[in-house]
């Protein structure tokens, strides 16, 4: 079973793939260190409600884009 941190994970690695921005690149940005970022990609690790703020905004996306989870089909 995926937990909420893995779909959130690969969310944000999407948007960040789409903005064509690299871990590093959204890290800087978001004041996250880019081994963090990593970390939250692979659904180990999951920002704060603010942190979450901040890389939306850096994704140019609203804070709920991040949970915008796409179902997978059976």
């Amino acid at each position: 079973m995926t937990t909420v941190e893995q779909k959130l994970g690969r969310r944000i690695a999407q948007l960040r793939q789409k903005a064509e921005l690299t871990q590093a690149r959204l890290a800087e940005a978001s004041g996250y260190s880019e081994d963090f970022i990593g970390l939250v990609e692979r659904g180990i690790n999951a920002p704060s409600v603010s942190g979450l703020e901040r890389i939306a905004k850096v994704l140019k996306v609203e804070l709920k884009e991040l949970f915008t989870f796409e179902e997978k089909k059976r």
